[in-house]
């Protein structure tokens, strides 16, 4: 094979402030360019007639490789005029590519033997052949999964945990046969691992996944760029460094080196560096034309061209950028980063964990305890799907607030329009304004709910006058800190793509104020909430509810339910006894953790028939009988179910969707109806997602959320109080007698202590003990043994494997837990 194709069209975002000035392929590794050290592996393999595809500050790559002659290889280029997707932006390189070629990204570290890969892809007589490598945590890659001969059966692209099912990850490394680019459709968006395999496998065509032995690193983020040279100067991967051995260095021409000098460990060292008297270097790249003064030190620490470090200066775990200057005796903390052109001012001092943008001026003596630029805390990600959760008033500032507003009013547009709405709480309203700051200074204007309902919020978005939303909150799932979830025109949560480039102006700072005459303006729209009630009160049957004179116990948890239910409540004729009625998030709490033994001796003294207790964020919500009884979440979810078939029988056929976690209890009562059960994820969004299935009238969540479609395409805990009540009146049964006669299993829960880098070799082991028994793979693995079910599924965000049997009896849903939590064990310790 003599061709290659090089991906190098990377902004690294991630890897700031090293790639102000630069693309992420020409951030410099051990002195050498990332896409220079793929060019060196091809080159290696006889690989040596490449086109790079471009995208970003492509003058960069042309100047540097040129036609390629000076490194060895032909070089020619294809800078893309839109972003067409990974796939698309090789389709435009075909007239190129008329034999079978390699394609691989121009910013990952490897040493994999390419060789091997070509001679298992004409083994196998294979299109295309994915290389696959295993890695400790395989959550950020794309997962691809293969049979005993390679062929590939499923391919998994940035999955949550619970689809997590291997350690086995696509490296970007493919081996094509030239009709492949015949799949590819030209000049539109088309991803390899989203479009044209998936494709090739929906098609039976020879698709195989070759597992590589050898060092293989996405450099995404700033850690990773620290650990890939800790990897190259301890040996763990083979590259070519530029210069000589020299003692325990790598020297490059023209070195100065003091005699008194001393150099521990592996250092490389550029053309034309000076080190002065006494300076002492360990574990270090130092790159060209650099000059380290008398009596300096250096540990761990990465400088790149023309960097000058005054006399008696420290520096550990460090990378410097081009033409830095520090100056005499200046201190610089672990794990800074400092980009071109800086000058760090003699006897300063700069604290760990920070970063300087390009060409920042640190006065002398001063002390330097945060970044210049931002916070680090988001170094790694923002977004948990929808979701940004970070400490109150820590992490979620109003600097950040700010910051966020600005990069999401970029990625919208100047003159469109958002919704936005918040919980009572004080942080909450702080990141609510400050996130509105930052809308409008790029020309977004704000249409302000202020303290309101996630549920309402969403349904305000349907509306269709909204670009996009957010809410502002208390997080229900961790004491102390705040949640922003941003909302799509349609009031579901965003899409993934759409917080990707959120991210990207976020950490890229390429922020677009607009003038004075264009700020955004901020609203406050009215009658919005008489807009949801009357909403609420028209798609229910409000007569029947009204004919049945309800008498309920209704506690809203000092939460947002108590500005909106009792106006409903109060017009359907229920004869209400409310606790918890004002708002405050001060004692917000879980749904079922507080009040409930005084709910319970309330239900039973006063004869009521139906309590109701909403969550904080009027989403979801518990239930109590007229027994005193409060039902948990999973058995009020097949009660509901019960009831919604019921009164819908005349519908039939149509379908129902319910997490995996929930119990067989539901297929047995939809099998009464002939309805179709459709197992999901255990989320908010794949609930969601689930109301976009044409035949699905009913989505039931495992924690009290409950979704009508034909009201909203979100949990909405008012509408399913309504709801229910609705139901009971139309059926006439009683919920006590339902949850008498209703079948009933057993589930038995532990968690497992797993490291996070043990977590795809456990979802490994999980899926080869599962071959060839029946078993589901939509959320974690589910594995059905007759009569009984086990799901193992990794934490989303706890070090721990959950594992739930299912079985008809307590006993023997125990019994196969212990036998599950043994393997799990078994299988983490291997």
């Amino acid at each position: 094979m003599r061709k290659a194709v090089i991906m190098a069209g990377g902004f690294g975002t991630r890897l700031r402030p090293l790639t102000m000035s630069i693309p992420k392929p020409m951030v410099s590794v051990a002195n050498r360019p990332m896409m220079g050290h793929i060019v060196e592996l091809l080159k290696k393999h006889g690989i040596t007639d490449v086109v790079s595809l471009l995208y970003f500050q492509p003058e960069h790559i042309t100047s540097y490789f040129g036609d390629g002659s000076a490194h060895g290889i032909s070089m020619r280029y294809m800078t893309a005029e839109a972003d067409f997707g990974t796939a698309g932006s090789v389709k435009n390189a075909e007239e190129f590519l008329n034999e079978p070629f390699i394609i691989i990204s121009g910013d990952v570290l490897t040493d994999i033997d390419i060789s091997k890969a070509i001679a298992f892809h004409r083994e196998r007589g294979a299109m295309a052949t994915i290389v696959l490598t295993r890695v400790p945590q395989p959550l950020q890659y794309g997962i691809v999964m293969t049979e005993a001969d390679g062929k590939i059966n499923r391919f998994l692209e940035k999955p949550s945990w619970g689809q997590v099912f291997s350690d086995t990850i696509n490296t970007g490394i493919y081996i094509l046969e030239p009709e492949v680019l015949g799949l590819i459709p030209a000049k539109s968006e088309f991803d390899f691992s989203k479009d044209l395999f998936p494709r090739m496998l929906e098609r039976g065509l020879p698709l195989y996944g070759y597992i590589a032995e050898g060092y293989w690193k996405d450099i995404g983020n700033l850690e990773e760029y620290q650990l890939a040279h800790a990897d190259v100067l301890a040996g763990r991967v083979r590259v070519s460094l530029p210069g000589e051995p020299c003692d325990s260095a790598v020297c490059g021409r023209d070195l100065t080196l003091a005699p008194s000098a001393h150099l521990d460990g592996l250092v490389v060292l550029g053309n034309g560096v000076t080190i002065g008297d006494g300076a002492r270097l360990s574990n270090c790249v130092i790159g060209d034309n650099c000059t380290i003064g008398p009596g300096a030190r250096l540990r761990n620490t990465v400088l790149w061209n023309g960097v000058m470090v005054g006399n008696h200066a420290e520096l550990a775990n460090d990378v410097v950028c081009n033409d830095v200057v520090i100056g005499t005796g200046a201190s610089v903390g672990d794990n800074v980063f400092i980009a071109e052109e800086c000058v760090i001012g003699d006897h300063s001092r700069l604290l760990a964990n920070i970063k300087l943008w390009p060409r920042k001026h640190v006065e002398s003596h001063a002390t330097l305890s945060r970044s210049l630029v931002q916070e680090g805390r988001w170094s790694r990600e923002l977004f948990t799907e929808a979701r940004i959760s970070g400490l109150a008033n820590v992490d979620m500032n109003p600097e950040f607030g700010a910051k966020l507003g600005a990069a999401l009013g970029t990625t919208l547009g100047a003159g469109t329009l958002i919704l936005a709405s918040r919980d009572s709480d004080a942080v909450s309203r702080m990141m609510k304004r400050s996130i509105t700051a930052g809308l409008m200074s790029v020309g977004v204007t704000v249409n302000d709910l202020q303290t309101t309902s996630i549920p309402q919020t969403r349904a305000e978005m349907r509306t269709g006058r909204y670009v996009a939303g957010f809410h502002v909150r208390t997080s229900p799932h961790r004491a102390g800190k705040t949640d922003v979830i941003l909302l799509g025109p349609d009031g579901r949560d965003i899409p993934l793509g759409l917080t990707k480039s959120i991210e990207r102006f976020f950490y890229g700072e390429d922020i677009r104020r607009v003038d004075y005459a264009n700020v955004g303006e901020l609203r406050f729209p009215e009658r919005t909430t008489e807009t949801y009630v009357q909403r609420v009160l028209s798609t229910i049957d409000a007569d029947v509810i009204r004919g049945r004179a309800f008498k309920l116990l209704a506690d809203y948890s000092h939460g947002m339910a108590a500005s909106v239910a009792p106006r409903v409540l109060g017009d359907l004729d229920c004869r209400v006894l409310a606790m918890n009625t004002y708002v405050d998030t001060a004692h917000i709490a879980d749904p079922l953790s507080e009040s409930l033994d005084e709910s319970a001796t309330i239900m039973r003294s006063l004869g009521y028939e139906l309590g109701f207790k909403f969550d904080p964020g009027a989403e979801r919500i518990a239930l109590v009988d007229e027994r005193g009884i409060w039902y948990t979440s999973l058995r009020l979810l097949t009660i509901v179910t019960k009831l919604f078939l019921e009164t819908h029988k005349h519908l039939t056929p149509f379908s129902i969707a319910v997490p995996v976690q929930a119990t067989k209890e539901v297929d047995m009562v939809a099998a009464e109806y002939g309805v179709t059960v459709i197992r999901i994820r255990n989320s908010h969004g794949a609930m969601m997602e689930a109301t976009k299935i044409p035949d699905v009238r009913f989505v039931g969540g495992t924690r009290g959320g409950f979704i009508f479609p034909e009201f909203l395409f979100a949990s909405d805990g008012l509408f399913s109080v309504c709801s229910i009540m609705q139901m009971i009146a139309q059926t006439g049964l009683h919920l006590s007698d339902l949850d008498r006669t209703l079948p009933k299993r057993h589930q038995s829960t532990v968690e497992v202590p797993c490291p996070w880098e043990a977590r795809g070799t456990v979802m490994r082991h999980a899926m080869e003990h599962s071959e060839g028994k029946r078993r589901d793979l939509v959320d974690g693995v589910t594995i059905h043994d007759e009569s009984r079910t086990v799901i193992i599924m990794p934490h989303k965000e706890n070090a721990t494997f959950v594992v739930t049997a299912e079985a008809d009896d307590a006993a023997s849903a125990e019994e196969l837990r212990r036998d599950y939590e043994t393997l799990v064990q078994r299988w983490r310790d291997a």
